[in-house]
Formats: C-alpha cells, sequence, structure tokens
C-alpha cells in the first residue's frame, strides 16, 4: 500500500482538499482535474504512479471536498491560477511536473503562460484550449445523435428547459458516446458527478458541453501555445470531446511536443483505459530527467 498523506491547504477564498499519494525519489506529479465544478478521483489510475514520484491531487475551491463558497467573484482562470501556485508552495513543490485533464488543461496552459519556474513538463490530457473550437466539435458530434434527440437538445436549449427529464436522457446519449463509453459506468464517477458544482460549471461554461455562455467562451490561448517549451505531451481519446484532429492540432503548436491517441477511449481514459493510461503517463514523466 503506498503512503497516502490528507490535509487542507488555505487558499485565496477558502481551503482546498489535497491527498499525496507514494513516496518515490522522482520529481512530483500535480494532477489538475476537469470541470470546471469537477473534483479528483480517488480510484486516479495515476496515483499507481506513486512508486515513481509523489502524485498529488487536489479539489479545486468550489468542488469536492474542498470549501465551497458562493462568491461568484471567486470563479475565474486568474484567481485559479493563483491557488495553484498557493498549493504548490504550501506542499513545498519547488519542482513539478503537472497533469491536467479537460478544463485541467486551460488552468495548466494559462499557469504556464505566467512562466512559472521548477515546471518539468505538461501533460495536457483531453485538452480544451479554444473554447469555440471545443463548441464546433461537439456540434458536429449532436448530428450523429438520433434526429429526435438532437430535436429535443435544441428545443431545451432554446426555451432554457434544460432542467427537464427528456433533456437530461439525450445528453445521457452524448455522454455515452464522448465522455465515458465504459457501460454501466463505475458508481465513482456517477457519484462524483451528482457532486459536481453545477453553479461554477455554469457560470464558467454554460448548460452543456457543446453550448458555452460563461466567462469562459472565448477562451483561446492557441495563439501562445508557442511559448511552452517545457517537454509536452497532449493525449485524448479516440471518441473524446476533445478530438483527436484538434488535439493534434494543438500538439502542433507546441515545439518538440508528444501526442498519443488511446485508442478505446473518449474523454475519461484513466477510466475506460486506465492501465493504458497510466502506462503511457509513466513512460512520458520517466523519459524526462527525473
Amino acid at each position: 500500500m503506498k503512503q497516502v498523506t490528507e490535509g487542507f491547504i488555505p487558499v485565496t477564498g477558502g481551503n482546498v482538499y489535497y491527498r499525496k499519494t507514494g513516496d518515490g525519489p522522482g520529481i512530483p506529479l500535480l494532477v489538475l482535474h476537469g470541470g470546471p465544478g469537477g473534483m479528483s478521483r480517488e480510484s486516479d489510475p495515476l496515483r499507481m504512479l506513486g512508486d515513481n514520484r509523489p502524485v498529488i491531487h487536489y479539489d479545486q475551491l468550489g468542488c469536492g471536498n474542498s470549501d465551497r463558497p458562493e462568491d461568484l467573484s471567486l470563479w475565474t482562470v486568474e484567481r485559479y491560477v493563483e491557488e495553484l501556485a498557493q498549493v504548490r508552495e504550501a506542499l513545498g513543490l519547488e519542482e513539478v511536473h503537472i497533469l491536467g485533464h479537460s478544463w485541467g488543461t486551460m488552468l495548466a496552459a494559462a499557469y504556464l503562460l505566467e512562466q512559472p519556474t521548477g515546471v518539468k513538463s505538461v501533460i495536457f490530457s483531453s485538452p480544451c484550449l479554444n473554447s469555440r473550437m471545443w463548441e464546433r466539435d461537439q456540434r458536429e458530434y449532436l448530428k450523429d445523435l438520433p434526429q429526435e434527440s438532437q430535436d429535443i437538445i435544441e428545443r431545451s436549449e432554446r426555451d432554457k428547459t434544460t432542467d427537464s427529464d427528456e433533456y437530461h436522457h439525450a445528453m445521457i446519449q452524448f455522454y455515452e458516446r464522448h465522455v465515458c463509453r465504459l457501460l454501466p459506468w463505475p458508481q465513482e464517477l456517477l457519484d462524483n458527478m451528482k457532486r459536481s458544482n453545477h453553479a461554477i460549471y455554469g457560470f464558467m461554461w454554460g448548460a452543456s458541453e457543446f453550448t458555452v455562455t460563461g466567462t469562459l467562451q472565448d477562451f483561446d490561448v492557441t495563439e501562445r501555445l508557442k511559448e511552452i517549451v517545457i517537454p509536452s505531451l497532449f493525449t485524448c481519446g479516440n471518441f473524446d470531446e476533445a478530438t483527436p484532429k484538434t488535439t493534434e492540432y494543438y500538439a502542433s503548436l507546441v515545439p518538440g511536443s508528444e501526442f498519443h491517441i488511446f485508442e478505446n477511449s473518449s474523454h475519461m481514459p484513466g477510466v475506460e483505459e486506465p492501465e493504458t493510461y497510466a502506462t503511457r503517463v509513466r513512460e512520458f514523466l520517466n523519459n524526462q530527467s527525473k
């Protein structure tokens, strides 16, 4: 059993929960979960890497086991970047590898563009680095749903009835194709989705994966990705919301980056192909200096 340390860290706006797994000799890996409003997973296969290096997960403010203040002014990219720096400082992570998943890649990119010291590499797992490109890709996927489901989604969003049962059912069809193709979904994933902070998601993103109306609607760092000069790995699933075409495009903008597709996954390769996912991340990290 790998050594596990848990605790809370004071950040701007409250306290955030963290979990450190393992005490391997390598440079620690810091994981930024998806969302916004999501949380870290207790069964994340990346924890298996603890024999190589400490693996640190934390629930961003407002999420999971962290404090849940209701001040909307806290839900900005800038404050989450500040929070990430505060977590690093509190845990003494002078040198660190960073892995972001989904919204976590937006946070990782914004943080790296501040030119922090000591970050040895970055992994963009199922990335969203341009909100409008993401929205466009999901709209293309929607065309593959049954026409009835497309009509329900369009009507519900137009009439602002996205809390209806029929909209939820149509969304499930989309999720089972492009979020997690492992059926039935693991109970932990279902539980975590119920615990998601929908207020943050709605404020920062919008009503659904394919309609961006929140404060992130104009997020776009593609023009600045060339400024990321540390070793970088871009990954996605073959059926991912973060499409292989778009993910490979992002990778092409970062000098010397690597690109990998998990053939049997959508947006949750850590759930759908946990061992393959952990192995690819382990290989990339072990190929760095430490």
